[in-house]
């Protein structure tokens, strides 16, 4: 299949699986692992494109069903794609529209054909076709385009998941046959077969056929447990072909960034960061921040000291606690740290693969964030000792 990025490993961890690499798509290189912000409609809620360039970010991503119903096809194509439109010259990942399956589950009707969706603004109809999907995808231009799949709550068992996993091949080769632009656009496969490894083993057998410029681990972070979550990742990553960049979708828990990168995952989106912004929440190397909590109101210290973001480096915490939740700044300031906070983090997870002292860097990193030993997650200590890290003694 025709691509239009490159991939190169510029590094690989001696003891895990993870590795460092460039990614270079039509609007620049991406450094990976890479975690990637969510404007779902053109924008993260409350920052500007020009604050994201300030982050370094070099890749976010659009969601393909709210910019079809919203500002429509028609009127992006005459902008001259969703790049133009949110003033963007950096790298787009637009997910199929897939997800909405689950996310407006009560909307949703799926057949064969595609999912007749019922719009959450006016009641009326759109199907969401494979062929559609693709034609939507082409007219916003991303440099990542998904295919459109199947797509079932990671809890759902039974012959649905088998069902949903064939239909995901069979729209992939449809994605395929319609996607317009592959000389600009790199179409992803999307690894579907909930917790079944033997129905995640068969997907992904098939996919690989289709030699896709990447590949994504789909049908995840729905809630399952998270060491059942591990081991499909796990399984996934030995698996798909080395040679093309890997991504997990919907992962943004720091913990999960970290022990999925030892895993060798190398992409992965999340709202979390924006999300629980407006909730009030900031993320620390210590842990979540709750300000809207009154004991933050007489404190004059930034979020984090060590994070040189705008709004640590100028507001203190006492100034957003009286404006979390209650003013736009204050969803603002902590969603311009929270996206900062992890654009950070995995800066440092590259830089410690680089210098081969990954492990140390794991293990420092899970003291500092859950202040012992006794507060590991026990599935992060599994998935980490199955790529030769140990947790506890």
């Amino acid at each position: 299949m025709k691509s239009a990025l490159t991939w190169k490993i510029i590094a690989k961890c001696s003891t895990t699986k993870a590795r460092v690499g460039k990614l270079t798509l039509p609007h620049g290189p991406v450094d990976t692992p890479v975690f990637m912000p969510v404007g779902t409609q053109g924008t993260l809620k409350g920052l500007t494109t020009k604050q994201l360039e300030e982050l370094n970010c070099q890749i976010m991503l659009n969601n393909t069903y709210h910019l079809g119903l919203s500002p429509g096809q028609e009127l992006i194509e005459e902008l001259g794609g969703s790049h133009k439109f949110q003033n963007w010259n950096r790298n787009l990942l637009t997910d199929s529209g897939g997800f909405q399956m689950v996310s407006l589950l009560k909307l949703a009707r799926i057949t064969e054909e595609g999912v007749e969706f019922q719009s959450p603004r006016d009641g009326s109809i759109m199907l969401l076709t494979p062929e559609h999907s693709m034609s939507l995808q082409n007219s916003i231009g991303a440099d990542i385009i998904m295919q459109l799949d199947d797509v079932v709550s990671s809890l759902t068992t039974g012959p649905r998941v088998e069902e949903a996993m064939h239909r995901s091949i069979r729209w992939l080769d449809r994605c395929i046959n319609s996607h317009k632009k592959p000389e600009t656009q790199n179409l992803f496969a999307i690894i579907q077969g909930g917790l079944d490894i033997d129905l995640r083993k068969k997907c992904i057998e098939e996919m690989v056929k289709r030699d896709t410029p990447g590949y994504a681990i789909g049908g995840l972070s729905g809630g399952e447990e998270k060491d059942v979550f591990w081991r499909i990742v796990s399984l996934s990553t030995d698996l798909l072909p080395k040679s093309k960049p890997i991504y997990c979708m919907g992962v943004g828990y720091a913990e999960d960034l970290v022990v999925c990168s030892a895993l060798g995952v190398d992409m992965y989106d999340c709202v979390f960061p924006t999300r629980t912004a407006r909730f009030g929440n900031a993320i620390t190397s210590k842990g979540s921040l709750n300000l809207k909590s009154t004991k933050f109101a007489q404190d004059f210290e930034p979020i984090e000291k060590d994070c040189n973001c705008l709004t640590c480096k100028k507001y203190t915490r006492a100034y957003i606690h009286m404006h979390a939740t209650r003013e736009t700044v204050g969803c603002h300031l902590i969603t311009l740290h929270n996206v900062s906070y992890q654009l950070r983090l995995m800066n440092s997870i590259r830089q410690a693969i680089l210098n081969d002292n990954f492990p140390s860097f794991i293990q420092q990193f899970f003291k500092e964030l859950f202040g012992g030993k006794d507060n590991y997650p026990i599935w992060a200590v599994n998935a980490l000792k199955s790529v030769n890290i140990e947790l506890l003694p």
